[in-house]
């Protein structure tokens, strides 16, 4: 009985530190929240005098503004989204994602585990009417955009990458409402909310395809060619790239002209990848005949949001990292995504600790 008691107590002590350390986290993003909206309305209030606004301040002290102002709201872009969004959104802010009926089974593991975390700021975009019905009978905000034949025609039978290029034209409107949004392919698992996690202090906040710190934030790669003799060795920087199923935009003219760029090429180049053109446009500077695109960018935690190369390669591995629970899982490594998906749910839901053994590291 005693033993048994001190388990109850340490478990109920778990529980509330919990509890703590998310009402913390909740805190820590709202005042972060509030520095960035200040430094914007700071950077404005410079803007367009003749005389600068800052002086530079002692050695190691100087920090540039990186946080760009939103957009003036326009309503008479889309008032029925409009009316939607002031319905569903939180603090201006929502979860997207685009499907059609090619996907049905997949997209109700995403909004089942997105309830199950109790997040209620999510929307389904409905690219055709079968998903429409779906979602309006398993109570899930849905949004059925007005015609549009260009749109229409690859959204009703597009495989995933069709549709995939598809939200970037579709996130626009979205923008110009004045609302930020956390863009979510329908491979991803949700186990915490994930706007208590944000920092909202870049135009585009993203996930990376990286498998380790060096890959996801960045590392000095050096080339060797031998052929050059003394100057053989040449230092190149590197990054993996940002995922384009699962990032956060806000609503600046820099993330605007990110998706106008974007949705052009991907209509001009039908044959290109919206993934390597989605880091081509983000990263690429200006140079001769080019002129890149000013956007500030974060790249989101690899063990919170992780990708599913971390999860199987790494993190099943290490008795310390089996321990952390990440904020989502994006199966994006993976062809078998429904059953890695499930087991994914048994490992963090259930706790089943060898439900992820099975599986290869790969796709072997």
């Amino acid at each position: 009985m005693k033993a048994d008691s001190v388990t109850c107590e340490t478990s109920e002590e778990v529980t509330n530190l919990q509890s703590q350390l998310a009402s913390l986290e909740r805190k820590n993003a709202d005042f972060r929240k509030q520095i960035n909206e200040l430094s914007v309305k700071l950077q404005m209030a410079g803007q367009g005098k003749n005389q600068a606004l800052y002086s530079a301040g002692p050695f190691g002290t100087v920090k540039a503004l990186r946080t760009n102002p939103t957009v003036m709201p326009d309503e008479s872009t889309n008032p029925r989204l409009a009316k939607i969004l002031q319905q569903v959104a939180v603090k201006k802010e929502i979860i997207v994602a685009v499907a059609n009926s090619n996907v049905k089974q997949t997209l109700e593991m995403w909004f089942t585990n997105i309830k199950r975390v109790g997040i209620t700021n999510y929307l389904v975009v409905a690219l055709d009417d079968s998903i429409e019905n779906f979602c309006k009978s398993k109570d899930v905000p849905v949004y059925r955009r007005d015609p549009d034949e260009g749109i229409d025609s690859i959204g009703k039978t597009g495989g995933n990458h069709a549709v995939s290029a598809l939200k970037f034209r579709i996130l626009r409107e979205f923008l110009q409402l004045g609302y930020s949004v956390l863009l979510s392919d329908i491979d991803i698992m949700f186990f915490q909310n994930p706007f208590d996690h944000l920092y909202r202090d870049s135009d585009i906040e993203s996930m990376s395809d990286g498998h380790d710190n060096m890959t996801a934030y960045g590392f000095n790669d050096v080339f060797d060619e031998p052929s050059m003799g003394w100057a053989r060795y040449a230092h190149t920087m590197r990054i993996w790239v940002f995922n384009s199923g699962f990032f956060f935009i806000r609503p600046t003219i820099p993330s605007i002209e990110l998706l106008d760029r974007v949705a052009g090429r991907l209509s001009r180049e039908p044959k290109s990848w919206d993934q390597a053109v989605f880091n081509e446009e983000l990263f690429f500077p200006s140079h001769p005949g080019y002129v890149g695109l000013h956007a500030s960018k974060r790249t989101m935690d690899i063990y919170l949001f992780m990708n599913s190369k971390v999860l199987f390669k790494t993190v099943r591995k290490s008795a310390q990292l089996r321990k952390l629970k990440p904020v989502i899982v994006h199966l994006n490594y993976h062809p078998d995504k429904e059953a890695r998906m499930k087991a994914v749910i048994e490992f963090y839901v259930h706790g089943k600790q060898n439900a992820l053994d099975h599986f290869p590291d790969g796709s072997e």
